[in-house]
């Protein structure tokens, strides 16, 4: 009985999900010069779907040029040029099996001129702690509703590519987030202020895709925490739970953390020296400068207590404050962690990224012998992450 909790299907919206443990996104840079998904990718997606993953959610899809990542190989479709470029996912995988959700994002403040060719955009002009190389514009309403057509167009592109649905990015400290954060968000007109007001815009998303392509599965992944003092907590994010239904969103993930903030919302170990070595921050400075950097990167990047289940209490609340499935992410590395999460129903779902880098068959590990998982949380994967493809580099 309490298997068949774990690996029975999950409506979301018109979507069966094969079972309670779903790939959450995880940025893979697999990609050919077009910005489309290479054989990789394909690669990747047939193992985590044989490996028994309930559902994929893609790595960051961006919808705009000028919220491109800061680095070169991300996933683009913000044109219908990549939309047969996309369909060799969605035709390679049996999404009768395994459902492909692709996520949807825009970087906001959170990316680099060098490599979008665009001054980065954001709510409100506030340098990034991180990506701090020149203050973001501030948007104008024309150019908000531009933000809104283009993830209602990607949108769009995803049906016709044969996605099983969509996820918009809202968390993390990118665009989207950045307007839900009054960390972010210091405008006084009718898209910052209140959370209603914050959440304008991804309201706006929603109406928009509804619109344009009716029943279509449509989740969103939220912050319910950020480090910063004026930053999303818990109660607010139950608030922004509720919002998300109300907009016709079929199922929200619950994550936390933005960039600037460290390894907030991917805790586990600082590898320093692969920061240093490997990130556009810091690969190029003066052995003495990375001295002072590496104290910089100790005080600053810390991990943050706990280190596992850490966005499970909020997910809670938020569950109980809606009736669409919610998907906690999250140091989730027990199978009997799992197996008391969706016992006692405490979530609809769990999602996990890092343990099927290191493991792309977890699920069926899971499934026939419990456990947990090898990823030991050394996080070079995620730093890694930055001009190069996605692998495990644990020992």
């Amino acid at each position: 009985m309490i298997m068949a909790n774990v690996f029975e299907e999950l409506n979301i919206g018109s979507m069966k999900v094969a079972n309670r443990i779903i790939r959450s996104a995880t940025h893979e840079g697999m990609t050919d010069s077009d910005n489309n998904p290479n054989d990789d990718m394909l690669a990747l997606y047939e193992k985590l779907s044989s490996g028994g993953a309930g559902a994929i959610i893609t790595g960051y899809a961006g919808v705009r040029k000028d919220g491109m990542a800061p680095t070169p190989n991300m996933l683009m479709f913000d044109s219908d040029s990549h939309i047969d470029g996309f369909r060799k996912i969605t035709e390679g995988i049996d999404q009768t099996k395994t459902p492909l959700i692709l996520q949807l994002a825009h970087c906001g403040r959170q990316t680099r001129r060098a490599v979008t060719g665009h001054q980065p955009i954001a709510p409100s002009a506030i340098k990034d702690g991180l990506y701090n190389e020149e203050i973001p514009i501030e948007l104008t309403e024309p150019e908000i509703n531009g933000v809104i057509l283009s993830f209602v167009d990607a949108a769009e592109r995803a049906k016709k590519a044969g996605f099983n649905g969509v996820q918009i990015h809202a968390a993390h400290g990118y665009l989207l987030s950045s307007f839900l954060s009054p960390h972010m968000n210091h405008r006084t007109d009718r898209w910052g202020g209140s959370t209603e007001n914050r959440f304008r815009i991804i309201g706006k998303i929603a109406e928009g895709i509804r619109e344009r392509i009716g029943d279509f599965p449509m989740l969103i992944k939220i912050n319910c925490f950020e480090k910063s003092r004026n930053g999303v907590k818990p109660d607010e994010s139950v608030i922004i739970a509720k919002l998300c239904e109300s907009a016709g969103f079929d199922g929200i993930e619950v994550s936390c953390g933005i960039m600037e903030e460290g390894m907030v919302m991917c805790r586990g170990s600082i590898p320093i020296e692969t920061m240093l070595n490997t990130t556009f921050r810091f690969k190029n400075m003066s052995s003495a400068s990375k001295v002072f950097a590496k104290a910089y990167v100790s005080m600053k990047m810390g991990s943050p207590a706990p280190r596992n289940l850490y966005n499970l209490e909020a997910a809670m609340k938020i569950k109980k404050s809606v009736s669409i499935p919610v998907i906690v992410v999250g140091g989730i590395r027990e199978f009997s962690d799992i197996e008391k999460i969706l016992t006692n129903d405490l979530c609809d779902a769990i999602s996990m990224s890092r343990p099927f880098v290191a493991e792309p068959d977890i699920v069926n590990k899971f499934r026939g012998s419990g456990g947990s998982s090898e990823c030991t949380n050394c996080n070079i994967c995620l730093i890694r992450a930055e001009g190069h493809t996605l692998r495990c580099y644990r020992a």
